[in-house]
């Protein structure tokens, strides 16, 4: 059993909401970050590959796991259709010939693998989340600091928004939507915290295989990097099966 660094509660209210949500958890330091290279372009490469291998033609709504975040999205009063999941507007690029867009490697590797898995991965600059990160039922009044038109905005999330947040307000909107300004992956950042979602009908294997590469691909990313996992299920206890690679 691993010792954990941070703590991640979600809040027993999201399993009344989707009894099916499982989140694997991945938290690495001494990491090496850096502008997009041709790594990013080689996971690009294999991620659309793959993400339009899986979809055939079809629109990804009709991914029954990409579907089932339509209807999560719809139970707290969000517009699916409008601000959809961030594994949906991904593979949404991907489908318009738009493409995945460049930001830093970190990011990169972690919207890479949201698209070639087609399920949520979000990834933060943990040395700046204050206090534990909480999946939770949004009360309405918590900060979220974004950009509107390239300028800083606090703006609040509805009540009864499902959330993720520490103790200085949201990190991201909407389950998965939109991640705040203040925790994102930056160039300087050496230690992150990942999360990668998952809805029925999503097998939890495909979950684990998916946490597997991402842990591989930091490792490869960055030799030096210390990585620790471990699984979050509808009990609110770490799945007993799933082994941890720890520090």
């Amino acid at each position: 059993m691993h010792e954990m660094s941070h703590e991640v509660e979600v809040d027993p209210r999201i399993w009344d909401l989707r009894p099916d949500f499982v989140v694997s958890v991945v938290r690495a330091r001494q990491l090496e970050n850096g502008p997009s290279d041709s790594s990013s372009t080689s996971l690009f490469r294999r991620a659309e590959e793959r993400a339009r291998e899986a979809l055939k033609g079809a629109e990804p709504a009709a991914q029954p796991h990409v579907a089932a975040w339509r209807e999560a999205y719809r139970a707290f009063g969000a517009r699916a259709q409008r601000t959809p999941s961030s594994a949906e507007a991904l593979v949404r690029r991907v489908v318009s010939g738009e493409g995945l867009p460049p930001i830093n490697r970190l990011v990169d590797l972690y919207n890479a693998l949201s698209v070639e898995f087609l399920i949520p991965v979000g990834g933060e600059d943990l040395s700046r989340i204050v206090g534990p990160s909480r999946l939770t039922i949004a009360a309405g009044a918590e900060p979220f600091d974004t950009l509107r038109s390239g300028e800083p905005i606090v703006e609040q999330p509805a009540a009864g928004e499902v959330v993720w947040l520490d103790d200085a307000g949201v990190t991201c909107r909407r389950w998965n939507w939109r991640q705040c300004v203040r925790t994102r992956l930056t160039e300087p950042s050496t230690e992150a915290l990942f999360v990668l979602e998952r809805l029925e009908p999503f097998p939890l294997p495909v979950l684990e295989e998916a946490t597997e590469a991402l842990v591989t691909r930091l490792s490869e990313l960055c030799p030096a990097a210390e990585v620790e996992t471990w699984t979050i299920g509808p009990s609110g206890h770490e799945l007993p099966d799933w082994s941890a690679s720890g520090f």
